[in-house]
């Protein structure tokens, strides 16, 4: 489903620190938008309140017709869980579970039976090049390999955003590479618009738009290609 992602006014403090002091972005239905800048000028705390994990002192997220910040702590959990996805640095994946059953972790949450939605986590894993590591736990798996399985987890529920904290931070330059492409291109094909906070400007480049927030405002927000799809 493709919807659009707004973020107006979000102001988040910590103390007597500015986290955000008066955001405004948004990301377009399929868009693909970097978040870039300095350590501690806003960048994480701007991903975490436009996904509902943090709530923003002031201000409002909208997705598509849902005002995010007008949610219970419960209903956010929710829209988290259906309709939107996740991949971070170090991919979160459970130790104890195989990769298919990481990857059906979100479908048995919103109450699929197991075998259908082992059966959804190992289609994704099939797309991606997994198939043969289905029943390999994370411990098993290279680096790369694990930030796949992450990346056919987010996906599996098929959402309208995927957000990504520094998703090849923990990865050398060449699989960073390829976990990327792959996102980007599972993006594209699936219509998940994604954002995506990195330090690194290769990163940056494999989306549309890039957002730099300096001192917890929107320093530029500037085009870097014309969308693919």
């Amino acid at each position: 489903m493709r919807e659009t992602l707004t973020a107006s006014a979000l102001v988040k403090t910590y103390g007597s620190v500015h986290a955000l002091a008066g955001v405004d972005v948004g990301v377009g239905p399929g868009e693909r938008v970097a978040i870039m800048g300095p350590s501690g000028s806003g960048k994480s705390t701007l991903l975490h309140c436009m996904s509902g994990i943090l709530e923003p002192d002031s201000g409002t997220v909208r997705l598509g017709e849902v005002e995010v910040t007008a949610l219970s702590d419960a209903a956010r959990s929710r829209l988290r869980r259906d309709r939107l996805g996740f991949v971070f640095q170090d991919g979160q994946l459970v130790d104890e579970l195989t990769a298919a059953e990481n990857v059906a972790f979100p479908l048995l949450l919103a109450g699929w039976s197991r075998s259908k939605a082992l059966k959804a986590g190992t289609g994704w894993l099939e797309r991606l090049g997994l198939g043969p590591m289905s029943a390999r736990k994370p411990g098993e798996m290279s680096g790369g390999q694990a930030q796949r399985v992450a990346i056919a987890r987010a996906l599996v529920h098929e959402p309208a955003v995927v957000f990504a904290d520094e998703p090849t931070g923990s990865l050398d330059q060449a699989t960073g590479h390829e976990v990327m492409q792959i996102l980007t291109t599972v993006c594209s094909m699936s219509g998940a618009s994604l954002v995506v906070v990195t330090h690194d400007l290769k990163v940056a480049g494999w989306c549309e738009r890039l957002v730099e927030v300096r001192d917890a405002l929107i320093h530029d927000d500037r085009v870097l290609r014309q969308a693919t799809s």
